[in-house]
C-alpha cells in the first residue's frame, strides 16, 4: 500500500491504518530504536509508541514523507526513553554518538530561541548538501540513525578504524562551518 493511502487511512480513523504503517515501516523503525536503545524490548515498546503517537497526529497532520515522519517521532521517542534509562544505567552506547556530536554543537544551558534552532538547522542542512552523496549518507546513518561504525565499515568496504577517521574528518568539517557561521544551539 502506498504512503497516501496508509494516510488516507489514518484520517477515515481506520485501525488498518496502524497495521499497514507496521508491515511497510516497522523494521525501518525498529532499526532506529535498536540503534539508539540496544534492548529488543524497549525498541519494540518505542515503535509501539510510534504508532499510538501517528495515530493521534494524523490528522490534522498530513506529512509530506510518511517515512520520515515515522523515522522522526521514533528516533525522539528512543531518545527519550534512553535518557530516562540512561539516569538509571541501563543503557551502553548511545552516550557515544551524543558526545562525538557534543564538540561540534556548542551547547548552553539558557532556554535558546526558535530562531537561532532554525539558523542552527539551516547551517548544517546547507553543510550536509555541501557533501558527496556518500558523505552525507554516511554522516545521516552515523548520527541520525545510530548505525555503528562496524557495520558502516563493512558495508563501505573498510577497517573500523579507517571509518572512524572519516567519521572524525566529518565532525571537524561540521565544526568549522558552524564556527564559522557562529551557529549556536
Amino acid at each position: 500500500m502506498d504512503d497516501n493511502a496508509i494516510i488516507d487511512l489514518y484520517f477515515q480513523r481506520d485501525e488498518l491504518a496502524i497495521a499497514e504503517t507496521d508491515r511497510k515501516y516497522g523494521t525501518f523503525c525498529h532499526h532506529i530504536a535498536m540503534n539508539i536503545l540496544r534492548i529488543r524490548e524497549d525498541a519494540q515498546e518505542c515503535v509501539n509508541d510510534t504508532w499510538h503517537a501517528a495515530w493521534n497526529k494524523i490528522p490534522p497532520v498530513f506529512p509530506k514523507s510518511l517515512r520520515a515522519f515515522l523515522g522522526r517521532i521514533t528516533r525522539n521517542l528512543s531518545i527519550s526513553r534512553y535518557r530516562a534509562g540512561h539516569a538509571k544505567k541501563r543503557y551502553a552506547g548511545m552516550e557515544v554518538l551524543l558526545s562525538e556530536l557534543e564538540d561540534c554543537i556548542p551547547g548552553s544551558d539558557q532556554v535558546e530561541l526558535v530562531i537561532e534552532r532554525q539558523e542552527l538547522s539551516r547551517v548544517i542542512s546547507g553543510w550536509l548538501d555541501s557533501l558527496s552523496p556518500g558523505d552525507c549518507a554516511l554522516f545521516i546513518r552515523r548520527y541520525w540513525y545510530g548505525d555503528a561504525v562496524k557495520s558502516l565499515a563493512l558495508e563501505y568496504g573498510c577497517t573500523p578504524s579507517q571509518m572512524a577517521q572519516r567519521m572524525l574528518r566529518l565532525r571537524r568539517s561540521l565544526k568549522n562551518v558552524l564556527e564559522r557561521e557562529e551557529a549556536s544551539l
